[in-house]
């Protein structure tokens, strides 16, 4: 089987969602990002996996179910932060980020029986989840991060080094209060849904 990987930040205000502020605020903004975090750790912990492992910039909270290694986060960008998180794996390995809650088990199940990687593309350009049957760090070094080609250029990444693909469904990051409308709709039953319902957007 395989092992699950989750990179996330602690959700402490100001330091996750900046983007949700406004029309939340960073304490709202915390609490959004902590349940998001819950429901995708929830889905990683209900999915069958060799490893569940977050890889967490902070420090664990009551928000983490039992089953988890906790690895700390490399220095460097993002790319660096990814790739390092594939370089503690031995065999096939899917990484996610936290900003999908409506992520589930049938979504992250994967067997890399017909293909090398599988690869799930964001709406915003980037992408929401990266497998790879062989885990090579040096597939992500360089890759710039937070741009629209970013997903683009990772998947191009993938085929040039002669990869297999699985395109996995697009999914809609939760980065602003529109995203955050639309993906809670899809997961209508989760905590980031029942949070944002309890989140009173700031009126200016």
């Amino acid at each position: 089987m395989t092992t699950l990987l989750v990179i996330a930040k602690e959700p402490l205000p100001g330091r996750v969602k900046t983007r949700l502020v406004p029309p939340f605020t960073p304490r709202q903004a915390a609490q959004l990002a902590e349940a998001a975090l819950a429901d995708t750790l929830h889905a990683v912990a209900t999915t069958p996996a060799t490893r569940r492992v977050l890889v967490l910039d902070g420090t664990p909270g009551a928000w983490l179910p039992p089953g988890f290694e906790v690895l700390p986060q490399c220095a460097g960008g993002l790319d660096e932060r990814l790739a390092d998180a594939f370089a503690h794996c031995s065999g096939p390995a899917l990484l996610i980020g936290m900003d999908t809650p409506q992520v589930t088990p049938e979504l992250l199940t994967v067997d890399f029986a017909d293909y090398d990687a599988c690869f799930g593309p964001a709406e915003d350009g980037g992408f929401w989840a990266l497998g790879l049957a062989e885990p090579d760090p040096g597939l992500l070094r360089g890759v710039p991060m937070s741009t629209p080609e970013t997903g683009a250029v990772q998947r191009e990444r993938l085929l040039a080094a002669g990869l297999r693909v699985r395109e996995m469904p697009r999914l809609r990051d939760v980065d602003t209060a529109a995203d955050a409308l639309a993906v809670a709709a899809l997961a209508p039953r989760g905590r980031f849904a029942a949070r944002l319902a309890r989140c009173t957007p700031v009126t200016r």
